[in-house]
C-alpha cells in the first residue's frame, strides 16, 4: 500500500492590540488590531492555492479571528481545540518585560536564561505546554490520515492557527532541541507567517521541517 503523507502548515495569529506595547498576551484572550484583520484574510487568500483540507485553531479569540476568514473562503469547518491555546505567563500576563523587571526581577532573570524550565510566577513552564499540546498534534495528524482514500497517496493539508511561544516548544519536540532553546533556536515567529512540517506515512516521529517563517 502506498504510504500517505500530510503537511501541518502552523500560522501564528495575527497582530493584536498588546504588540505595539511588547505586552505578554499568553493565555488572556486580547483582540485583533486592523491590521491584524488585514493579515488573517491575507492568510486566507494564501490558503485559497495550498490545497488546505483542514481547519484548526485556539480558542482564544486573536487565533480564532485569525483562522475565520480561510475556513469561510475554503468552505471548511473550523475545529477550536483549547490544547492549542498559548503557553500561559502567569504574573507576567498583560505585562511589559520593564514592568516584570520592577515587580519580579529575579524570576524574569531566571525566565531569561531558562524560559521553559523557570516560567514566570505562576506560569506554565515548556513540558507542561508540551505536555498539553502534543496530544492534539498527534489527534490531528490521526484526523488527517483516517480521512484519506483507499490506495491512492493523498496528501492532507492541515493549517494550524496558533501562538509564537507554544508553536516554538513544538517545533523543539519535532527537532528534539531542548525545550529551554526555544527562543534562541526560534528567535522570532512573525504574525500569519508560515511554518510547515511533513508528516510521512502519518508517523508524527518521522516529521521534519519544510519551511519556517515563511511570508504568507
Amino acid at each position: 500500500m502506498v504510504g500517505r503523507v500530510s503537511t501541518l502548515y502552523l500560522a501564528r495569529h495575527g497582530e493584536t492590540i498588546w504588540h505595539s506595547e511588547n505586552r505578554y498576551a499568553g493565555s488572556s484572550d486580547i483582540e485583533l488590531t486592523e491590521k491584524g484583520v488585514a493579515q488573517s484574510h491575507a492568510l486566507g487568500e494564501w490558503s485559497s492555492s495550498h490545497g488546505i483540507t483542514h481547519i484548526y485553531s485556539s480558542p482564544l479569540l486573536r487565533a480564532v479571528h485569525t483562522a475565520t476568514p480561510t475556513a469561510s473562503r475554503l468552505h471548511l469547518p473550523l475545529r477550536q481545540d483549547s490544547r492549542l491555546r498559548e503557553v500561559h505567563f502567569g504574573s507576567g500576563e498583560g505585562l511589559t518585560t520593564d514592568e516584570m523587571s520592577a515587580q519580579f526581577p529575579d524570576a524574569l532573570r531566571a525566565f531569561r536564561h531558562r524560559p521553559a524550565s523557570s516560567p514566570l510566577p505562576g506560569g506554565e513552564s515548556g513540558a507542561e505546554a508540551i505536555d498539553r499540546v502534543w496530544p492534539a498534534i498527534q489527534d490531528i495528524v490521526k484526523q488527517l490520515v483516517a480521512s484519506g482514500s483507499g490506495r491512492e497517496t493523498v496528501e492532507k493539508k492541515a493549517l494550524i492557527v496558533m501562538h509564537s511561544t507554544l508553536m516554538r516548544l513544538v517545533l523543539c519536540k519535532v527537532l528534539e532541541i531542548p525545550l529551554d532553546n526555544y527562543r534562541r533556536a526560534f528567535p522570532l515567529v512573525r504574525n500569519v507567517a508560515i511554518t510547515s512540517i511533513l508528516l510521512p506515512d502519518g508517523d508524527e516521529k518521522g516529521a521534519s521541517l519544510l519551511s519556517y517563517n515563511s511570508t504568507t
